[in-house]
């Protein structure tokens, strides 16, 4: 089976396609659909459940979500409500469609795409890749292998608040800030991501990516820097790539 489902929940949208996992290419048009507010385990499963329907589909589906993932299990809240903590949500989405579900975290899918079949191909050694939106998402590679579950974003920053409220794309906007003002933060995190795990690149994804020139000049980190190839779709299609794999 080359196309697989692949479902990317967010705090604001959940959206989906079939992806040609041989390629990464998005087989249809991707389908979102918003995020139920409050976005309670059976609001979410049953929207998942109407976008596996909207798809026709039947196999097994890749679903990254934005929380940390053991086995399945939701292991943090983030900003999807206390409610997940400690759930299975790969179980909780398979009793929804009937379907085999595998979860995993929202930025371990999106580095798995472009470690693949992206800008991450033929890079050896330490990757970073990191994702910024409304947080900040990182995954780490070590000679293409995933070590799951690395959350940069989380680390304590200035003032002791959480270097993702300091330095993502949200921050940027809630406070008004210049590419050059936001760059000079990004380019801090970045600082301090190269001393804690000495990596050979970054790979940079989410919706900066686009903008990199606009802020490229201020950043002094000396680890190469790769610009994403997949962005916003990058999670997407790692999901239905771990499916792949577990299939």
């Amino acid at each position: 089976m080359a196309q697989v489902l692949g479902i990317d929940i967010g705090g604001s949208g959940i959206k989906g396609a079939l992806v040609d996992t041989k390629s990464g290419e998005l087989a249809n048009e991707r389908i979102r659909i918003p995020t139920p507010q409050p976005a309670t385990p059976d609001s979410v499963a049953a929207t998942v459940r109407q976008l596996v329907s909207e798809h026709d589909y039947s196999g097994p589906v890749g679903c990254c979500f934005p929380t940390i993932v053991v086995d399945g299990h939701a292991k943090s809240a983030s900003n999807m409500g206390e409610e997940w903590r400690d759930l299975a949500v790969d179980k909780t989405f398979s009793e929804a469609t009937g379907l085999p579900f595998t979860v995993l975290n929202d930025a371990d899918a999106a580095g798995m795409a472009e470690m693949r079949l992206g800008a991450g191909t033929g890079l050896n050694g330490v990757v970073i890749t990191i994702t910024v939106g409304t947080g900040i998402g990182s995954a780490l590679f070590y000679r293409g292998q995933l070590i799951p579950n690395l959350e940069l974003g989380h680390m304590a920053g200035k003032g002791g608040i959480s270097i993702e409220k300091w330095a993502s794309d949200r921050a940027r906007k809630e406070e008004g800030l210049s590419w050059e003002e936001w760059g000079a933060r990004f380019d801090a995190f970045l600082s301090r991501a190269a001393r804690v795990c000495t990596p050979d690149h970054f790979i940079l994804g989410g919706g900066v990516s686009k903008k990199y020139d606009y802020f490229r000049e201020v950043l002094t980190v000396a680890t190469p820097i790769h610009v994403a190839r997949f962005r916003n779709e990058a999670g997407i299609i790692g999901a239905a790539m771990a499916a792949m794999d577990d299939d």
